[in-house]
């Protein structure tokens, strides 16, 4: 099970009745993306079945990886500005803006 974070910056099990989380103004726009991405994913997996050039498959890596990346800080973006700004008490905020910079670090690991 994957542990959520509640509005004090504990581990707890996901809440019965969720919070609203910083992308929920966008979550139409962010769904329609990912499903744009789940497609660019697979007619790379079309292209692999076809025997397609490497580099033309690399590419279209390169293109779902950008595509990925965008969704990424604007999940980042969002959540700096609706749970961290937003958090009312100034260690939430503190635990928040670690929680920030440790994604943000896992996000530039990656490669």
């Amino acid at each position: 099970m994957i542990d959520r974070m509640s509005p004090d910056s504990t581990p707890t099990s996901p809440p019965s009745s969720p919070m609203p989380r910083g992308y929920s103004a966008t979550k139409d726009k962010l769904g329609d993306r990912l499903t744009r991405i789940e497609g660019q994913v697979r007619g790379i997996q079309r292209m692999v079945e076809n025997d397609r050039y490497c580099i033309d498959v690399l590419t279209q890596i390169s293109a779902v990886q950008a595509a990925l990346d965008k969704v990424a800080l604007g999940l980042l973006d969002d959540h700096a500005h609706n749970c961290v700004m937003g958090a009312k008490d100034a260690d939430v905020q503190a635990n928040r803006t670690e929680e920030l910079m440790a994604a943000v670090g896992r996000l530039m690991r990656r490669g």
